[in-house]
């Protein structure tokens, strides 16, 4: 399991966690975390005795739902890991259909739309960036790294992929650097020591209130930053024990109060830099940080 690719992907902020199938080329789905959503319940025990009455009712009704399952070991929360039932994504669409009301339609709809989305698409390329070549020729700490990377990530999906901004942009009434200067940001921003934590982090802030690109400033430049860790300190961030709030409200603090986005990431540093895992929860909670923003 440890080489196996887990994608974790948000409804509702609950966890659907999925393993890649790499002989049969496909995503298999936690049927328990399913349930759990489409349920709404926080109780591991009394999800897995509802999906135990399920199957047993689905068994009756000669539903192809439980034929449809395997088994993989995945992780529960004793912190083991331990077989249970998984869905690929044509029983998962099917599950969701048995369940009524409009949660269970919402769920269908998020669940067939998200792969294909542009952040969908986006998410795989980062999932194969770690995989590649190419991030071993990414400049570490420099804009012309930061655009690498978002070319990478969105190449083929935004025109303005790996390209500096010529508008002007703001978010949450937050003025980001003025385009006709941008340029000359960016080399100061490049110039800054990076040799410390402290120092890191101050060059990381600095280049979220640039914002060099007119879309998808966040996800690149977290990989950018991880990438950084990787190269002066030998760690990264282990952005699943980051929630999205605290990550938010740390960020919008950070032009004027750093300190509290630099306690909420020395926390979750990991020495893990070169596990698969890792680096997939990383891209993972990186892309469900910008839903909804």
């Amino acid at each position: 399991m440890s080489n196996t690719k887990i994608s974790i992907r948000f409804f509702d902020d609950r966890e659907v966690r999925a393993v890649w199938d790499e002989q049969n080329a496909k995503w298999w789905f936690s049927v328990l975390d399913i349930v759990a959503v489409l349920t709404d319940q926080d109780d591991y025990s009394k999800t897995r005795n509802y999906w135990k009455y399920l199957k047993a009712k689905f068994k009756k009704e000669n539903n192809q739902v439980v034929s449809a399952t395997t088994q993989l070991k995945f992780l529960a929360p004793d912190g083991k890991r331990r077989l249970a039932d998984m869905l690929d994504y044509a029983g998962i669409v099917a599950l969701g259909k048995t369940f009524p009301g409009t949660k269970a339609n919402r769920f269908i709809e998020w669940f067939t739309f998200s792969d294909e989305s542009i952040d969908g698409k986006s998410k795989t390329k980062a999932y194969a960036l770690f995989e590649s070549s190419f991030i071993d020729s990414i400049e570490v700490g420099t804009a012309k790294g930061l655009q690498q990377i978002h070319a990478y990530l969105f190449g083929g999906l935004y025109d303005f992929a790996g390209q500096i901004r010529q508008k002007n942009i703001s978010k949450g009434g937050f003025q980001f650097a003025t385009s006709h200067f941008l340029g000359e940001t960016l080399k100061q921003i490049e110039a800054m020591p990076e040799t410390t934590f402290d120092e890191i982090i101050n060059k990381y802030v600095e280049m979220n209130i640039a914002h060099p690109f007119m879309e998808g400033n966040g996800r690149s430049a977290r990989i950018w930053l991880d990438l950084i860790l990787k190269k002066r300190l030998e760690k990264c961030v282990d952005w699943s024990q980051i929630s999205k709030q605290d990550y938010m409200n740390a960020m919008m603090l950070s032009p004027t109060r750093s300190n509290t986005l630099k306690i909420l990431l020395e926390q979750a540093l990991t020495d893990k830099i070169n596990d698969r895992e890792m680096f997939m929860k990383g891209i993972d909670y990186s892309y469900y940080y910008e839903e909804n923003n």
